[in-house]
């Protein structure tokens, strides 16, 4: 039993079929997502040649999850949450349709391209509050951290295949039967969806739908304020990936496959903490637990930026992507369980804006800090700054320090 536990804890798999339907789907449509991704940037700077045009990608994509996740998480306490991840996921299908058809056109303008991209960054983020209360209600409560383990999972291999099937895809055929692959995977998600059991939203007290919004429950509640500052502490103050081609430029030569190894070292961190993750699931302190990975993230970033050889460079981005991973999960899990469920897409609606505006802007303070500085500066300071900030909130915070997931509610604790 105990050699068992220390490897993924693959019991929702088996003891929920829907949550089963619902991982598989999502993990194919994250695979889509990034075969997309990749295929929008490619075209985009094949019609325009433009590194403006190609960061205008993130701008859209970015600007339309922040907006519409927000309205998502009102939606998302309103409505059946099944129905809305529905339509929502039709939206998907039918701007991965309409990216296929431009392709097959040869669309010459940038403007309809990212169009495109922006209905259907609007319509995953008006599902994303809704999507991600769905394992709380699929699963007991002592299963939840190895169903987001496993979510957490499928994302981290979409990262790594995706990119490169991506690149097969389009080197084999065109940008068309990229945007067809996404096409084909949102297709099998929507299956999953309509399979799942009706979600109403739970009765709020004698009212039909609280009045408070995600905020405002965030900040009366010391466990979630706290979890969701650690995370924001981590992205914001030391996120490291724009600096991985300046660092890659000035220490090995600007070599293109480094480049990636910088980028797949997190990734490769990650899945392994993922595989791994079947112990750190059932384990009770969840605050303390996302307070020390956290911590870790930002120290092995501090470590990056010291590091010379390559070996000890993707050695320290592996420990930070493992760290962050079982971070996630326990935010996540701690925030599913400490939120009511009247309550749950609003407050994972606030999860998902600082999950996406964190790392954006960890990015560009990171960019900013290098171009006066030097790399190695800004990593390092970001690290310790990271820690440091984390260090704070746990200081601050005995509720979070403190956090237990109730024991009738975990097995094998």
């Amino acid at each position: 039993m105990r050699a068992r536990v220390r490897f993924l804890d693959t019991r929702p798999l088996r003891t929920s079929r829907p949550f089963r339907d619902l991982w598989i789907g999502s993990g194919l449509a994250g695979l889509g997502g990034q075969i997309a991704n990749v295929a929008v940037l490619a075209q985009v700077w094949e019609l325009t040649g433009s590194p403006v045009a190609t960061g205008a990608i993130g701008l859209v994509t970015g600007g339309t999850m922040l907006l519409f996740g927000l309205v998502g998480g009102s939606l998302a306490d309103s409505l059946d949450r099944r129905t809305l991840v529905r339509a929502t996921t039709v939206g998907q299908l039918l701007a991965a349709v309409g990216l296929c058809a431009q392709a097959m056109a040869g669309n010459p303008n940038v403007v309809v391209l990212l169009a495109l991209v922006a209905a259907g960054s609007a319509a995953m983020a008006l599902g994303v509050p809704a999507r991600r209360t769905l394992p709380a209600r699929l699963l007991p409560a002592d299963q939840l951290a190895a169903g987001l383990a496993l979510s957490n999972v499928a994302f981290q291999a979409s990262m790594l295949a995706g990119p490169a099937l991506a690149g097969l895809i389009i080197a084999r055929w065109d940008f068309a039967a990229a945007y067809a692959a996404q096409a084909v995977a949102v297709a099998v998600s929507l299956l999953a969806v309509v399979s799942l059991p009706p979600m109403p939203v739970a009765a709020a007290a004698g009212r039909r739908r609280p009045e408070r919004g995600g905020w405002s429950i965030v900040l009366r509640r010391p466990t979630l304020w706290g979890s969701l500052a650690t995370d924001l502490s981590a992205t914001l103050l030391a996120m490291p990936v724009a600096l991985f081609p300046l660092v890659n430029e000035t220490r090995f030569d600007g070599n293109p496959r480094t480049l990636g190894l910088l980028f797949s070292a997190v990734a490769v961190g990650g899945m392994t903490a993922g595989l791994l993750s079947g112990t750190v699931t059932r384990w009770r302190r969840g605050g303390l637990v996302q307070l020390t990975a956290a911590s870790v993230w930002g120290l092995a970033l501090a470590a990056f930026g010291l590091a010379g050889p390559l070996w000890l460079a993707l050695g320290c981005l592996a420990v930070a992507g493992a760290a962050d991973t079982i971070s996630v999960v326990t935010r996540s899990t701690l925030v599913q369980l400490e939120t009511p469920d009247q309550y749950r897409g609003r407050v994972s609606s606030v999860e998902h804006v600082i999950g996406a505006a964190g790392p954006e802007l960890g990015n560009f303070r990171g960019g900013v800090l290098a171009s006066v500085t030097s790399a190695p500066f800004a990593l390092v300071a970001g690290g310790f700054a990271a820690t440091l900030g984390i260090a704070a909130v746990a200081a601050a915070n005995g509720p979070l320090r403190a956090y237990r997931v109730p024991r009738a509610e975990v097995a094998d604790a």
